[in-house]
């Protein structure tokens, strides 16, 4: 038996890490159609179900509301009037909405989701140009175009019209539909454009790269639904013609030669998941190998713990390596997506594990934590530590996160197996009963778990006839006691518990490879595997290099990392906390809170401001929740990198004039908390510290005000001003000035001093005293630039 078992295996070898071969047409691990699986548990299902009953519907509703739909029916004539959203791209937030429709419809078939499906596919139909160009913007007024929009179709895509970016979209909703409902009208639509697209590009050779990736992928689901092999070779033209461009869209050089992620992080996850569709189906080694360079970098360099990606908001992705702000990081939610996208691929093109664990700690962490529990507000970027200032939107002027977590809920279920010749992948842990059509086998699955709260998971498997295969289980990174692939992060010393395997109760025979156990033997129905995954705590240090984490630790448990935040903590204060390496942590389900979590809770200290410097209190208790729970309960200060030592926590500082002041502005944002915060950056493009910005508007006059409560005497204000050039659209101000209010009038400050506007340091203005109750401090912004405020203190 032994020997008939390695034989097997053997045999199997080439089934579990395949080659990519010129004549491989496509990859060689398919993914199990999410319409076969069927989500049982009670950790996504529900997700999956609000997705249906509340966000789509609501983005639906938005859609309306702020005239994206307009914009169709204005394109076709229906309607009278101006282009009325804020940007070019906003088209495209209907075609992801009706992607993530449509998806959502083959699990809940709704009659009136489907006649707003159609209507909306009749409106975008009648805007369509009669030889197939779709671009509302340009349609509406081609004598008044936006901006980002040149005058000549197409041209000014490498910046910003995003014109191609829209279609790349339309051309994923189009294949979702037609694979959703039989019906051809989105399809039609998409087929008109992308022969247009075909026409211009290849038959006229223009040259202009996508400004914003996604049309590759939208290309290659047109082929793969159409088999027209003219929209694949459109996929690789874009591809091939990116070069002599920004790093910001990744078209600084041939994407063969790239080998550091850089830019912006929506485009990049984009670009690469495009470039693994083509490399999949037209053997381009050139392109696997420039992704595996840029994979180890993002992963090796650029990855937070949460799973999320792009540490600056300047230009909405990549900084230095090891650069990893926490207050300040972007990871926004679409990013995220992006990221499983990419991975995925990664996946199906070489049956590594790896991909998968980051998939994994991207999808339960940086990309959940992007909607909220009621399915009803966002978040774009997700930082991993807020003293209050951040809070969930009901929607955005820019919208695209909100509509692209419609489209990824649903699909979900997809990611859970896939198969090739040989094996069956058993890749998220999630309960579910599926259905593989497995080499004319028809094997049905039924997986049963309590997963991410419990490690146990039970796996029956009955195929329609008894048969010989392999079943090939992810091992993810954190059962074996790896935090990600690389050196980045680390899990401290701990007790390491063994995972258990069991087939009809007798310990497994299996093989690990590229981190999946393989059983290979003869399935017959009924056969049950158990796997037990110990899910103990693990604390998680960063690379040294990494200075935002230094004499810091996190939480995880199991998939789920962990964050402190205000309501579960003592006085509302989680920055000013000790945590010692050593201490006891315990998990506890509580299904009363956050629609129901596992906490962890234990024992910490308090550090506390003094003459002599940081001291300790006595210990305390802490709570810690799910980081994708936060900001579900209103404003307050959240961490996951918790302070292993008093140098290392942000205890709560003596109350100053400015502190105790309620701040107000011409701009209304919760970001205004940043100016009387107490922090000091290094520079005045520290990202690692909050800052409030007055972009994009310039050369306008604008105001931060504090109203101090009571009448008091002043004398003294330092600013230290956000300057993020010379990339950013933010500099020191022209000028500014101090006023103080008296009575209902606003008077200047006296002073025989100058107005500094000096970046890198407290610009301090000395004034004669004055008594009142509320100052401003007036900015003029520079006639090309905006500017900003870190901090603003007062004497």
């Amino acid at each position: 038996m032994k020997i008939t078992f390695i034989l097997l295996t053997i045999l199997l070898l080439t089934g579990i890490a395949p080659k990519l071969s010129a004549q491989q047409n496509d990859y060689p691990i398919q993914p199990a159609p999410f319409t076969s699986v069927h989500i049982t548990d009670n950790f996504w299902a529900p997700r999956i179900r609000l997705n249906h009953q509340v966000t789509i519907p609501i983005a639906i509703q938005k859609c309306y509301e702020t005239g994206r739909v307009d914009n169709f029916l204005f394109a076709s004539g229906a309607k009278k009037g101006a282009f009325c959203t804020d940007y070019p791209f906003d088209d495209s937030d209907v075609f992801k909405i009706l992607e993530g429709a449509s998806y959502s419809l083959q699990m809940f078939p709704d009659d009136k989701l489907s006649k707003i499906i159609d209507t909306l596919i009749q409106y975008i139909a009648a805007a369509q140009e009669p030889d197939g160009y779709l671009y509302t913007n340009r349609t509406i007024d081609p004598q008044h175009l936006h901006p980002w929009v040149g005058k000549q179709r197409w041209e000014k895509d490498p910046e910003l019209s995003h014109e191609l970016y829209n279609l790349g979209h339309l051309y994923e909703a189009a294949v979702a539909h037609y694979q959703a409902t039989g019906k051809r009208t989105l399809l039609d639509i998409a087929i008109k454009s992308a022969n247009l697209v075909y026409s211009d590009f290849i038959g006229k050779k223009l040259t202009y790269y996508p400004g914003h990736q996604v049309i590759e992928m939208g290309l290659v689901k047109m082929y793969r639904a159409t088999h027209d092999n003219r929209y694949l070779e459109l996929a690789k033209y874009f591809l091939d013609i990116r070069k002599g461009g920004e790093e910001y869209n990744q078209a600084q050089k041939p994407v063969t030669e790239q080998d550091k992620i850089v830019g912006h992080a929506v485009r990049a996850t984009y670009m690469y998941s495009g470039m693994a569709d083509v490399a999949a189906i037209k053997g381009e080694t050139a392109y696997t190998a420039a992704l595996d360079k840029i994979w180890d970098d993002l992963i090796g360099t650029k990855y937070y713990i949460t799973g999320g990606i792009g540490s600056s908001g300047s230009n909405e992705g990549f900084g230095e390596p090891y650069d990893l702000p926490n207050m300040s990081a972007y990871c926004e939610t679409c990013a995220s997506i992006g990221l499983v996208y990419w991975n995925y691929r990664m996946f199906l093109l070489t049956g590594d594990s790896k991909y998968y664990d980051i998939l994994e700690r991207t999808l339960y962490n940086a990309l959940l934590s992007g909607v909220s529990l009621s399915g009803d507000h966002f978040f774009y970027p997700n930082v991993l530590e807020s003293r209050g200032q951040h809070e969930r939107s009901p929607w955005f002027g820019c919208a695209c996160c909100p509509s692209n977590i419609c489209r990824f809920m649903p699909s979900i279920p997809g990611y859970v197996y896939a198969h090739d010749k040989s094996n069956i992948y058993v890749n998220l842990y999630i309960q579910n009963t599926a259905e593989i059509n497995f080499n004319g086998n028809n094997v049905k699955l039924e997986q049963t778990t309590n997963y991410p709260w419990d490690g146990h998971i039970t796996l029956t498997v009955n195929p329609w006839e008894t048969g010989t295969f392999g079943i090939a289980l992810r091992i993810p990174g954190w059962a074996k006691g790896e935090a990600v692939p690389g050196d980045l992060y680390h899990f401290l010393p701990d007790e390491n518990r063994p995972y258990v395997i069991t087939v009809n109760g007798v310990a497994a025979k299996y093989m690990l490879i590229k981190g999946y156990a393989v059983i290979v033997k003869e399935w017959k129905a009924g056969d049950r595997i158990d796997v037990n995954f110990p899910m103990p705590v693990r604390k998680i240090a960063a690379n040294q290099l990494v200075t935002a984490d230094h004499d810091k630790i996190a939480l995880q448990r199991g998939p789920l990392v962990y964050c402190l935040e205000w309501p579960d903590n003592r006085q509302g204060h989680v920055l000013d906390l000790v945590l010692n390496p050593e201490a006891g942590i315990a998990p506890s389900f509580n299904s009363q809170l956050l629609n129901g979590v596992e906490t962890l809770s234990g024992k910490v200290q308090k550090a506390i401001q003094t003459a002599e410097g940081n001291q300790l209190s006595d210990e305390c208790d802490f709570t810690a929740i799910p980081y994708y729970a936060w900001a579900n309960r209103g404003t307050g200060e959240m961490q996951v990198w918790i302070a292993s030592k008093t140098t290392a926590a942000r205890p709560v500082p003596p109350p100053t004039i400015a502190s105790r002041s309620k701040v107000s502005g011409s701009t209304k944002t919760s970001a205004l908390s940043a100016v009387n915060d107490h922090d000091i950056p290094s520079n005045s493009n520290d990202h690692s510290l909050t800052y409030f910005h007055w972009w994009p508007k310039k050369d306008t006059t604008e105001w931060i005000q504090y109203d101090l409560g009571e009448k008091m005497k002043v004398s003294e204000c330092s600013v230290y001003w956000f300057d993020d050039g010379p990339w950013g659209g933010c500099r020191v101000p022209d000028s500014w000035r101090i006023l103080y209010k008296s009575g209902n009038k606003w008077i200047p400050v006296k002073t025989d001093e100058n107005y500094a506007v000096t970046k890198d340091m407290l610009n301090t203005i000395k004034f004669k005293p004055v008594a009142t109750t509320a100052l401003r401090l007036e900015v003029r912004l520079q006639k090309e630039y905006s500017s900003g405020v870190y901090e603003w203190s007062v004497k």
